[in-house]
């Protein structure tokens, strides 16, 4: 049982929302399917991002897309987490949905979560972030991978 991977009760253990903290959020597809290989699909998702800064829930530092999960870094606005995961993964997976004539699950249920410590360099870590298409193999060059973004560019 100590192998297993946490429960989404146990993920919501000691989570604390705090305006203005910087949060690393990581979030997977339902079974981890690799539904964000499709061009279309991928952009429903980034699009409910950009719509969580538009009504100033969060402010997006970086976010990579990979086939089957989401890295977003965010500055959380207003709301808790809970609330903005809840809004960005409804939004996605109906917009998902409504693109492709499915009815599915897109996201498994919880999400991690990391506050970034005082300490932590964020640039750091949007880098690793955006990184990750590297270090899964899927291309040679980060300026190939189409679904990340970061304000440092």
């Amino acid at each position: 049982m100590e192998n297993q991977a946490p429960h989404g009760a146990d993920l919501r253990k000691g989570r604390f929302s705090e305006p203005n903290r910087i949060y690393h959020i990581t979030t997977v597809s339902h079974h981890r399917q690799p539904l964000f290989t499709d061009f279309e699909i991928a952009q429903r998702v980034i699009c409910a991002l950009r719509m969580s800064d538009a009504i100033q829930q969060t402010d997006t530092l970086a976010y990579v897309l990979m086939p089957d999960h989401l890295h977003w870094l965010f500055q959380l606005q207003t709301g808790d987490l809970s609330s903005v995961m809840q809004r960005v993964k409804s939004k996605s997976a109906f917009e998902v949905n409504r693109c492709c004539g499915g009815r599915g699950q897109v996201w498994q249920r919880g999400f991690h979560d990391h506050a970034l410590r005082r300490d932590e360099d964020v640039k750091q870590v949007a880098r690793y972030i955006v990184a990750n298409p590297l270090r899964a193999g899927l291309v040679e060059s980060i300026g190939d991978y189409p679904f990340w973004d970061a304000v440092w560019l």
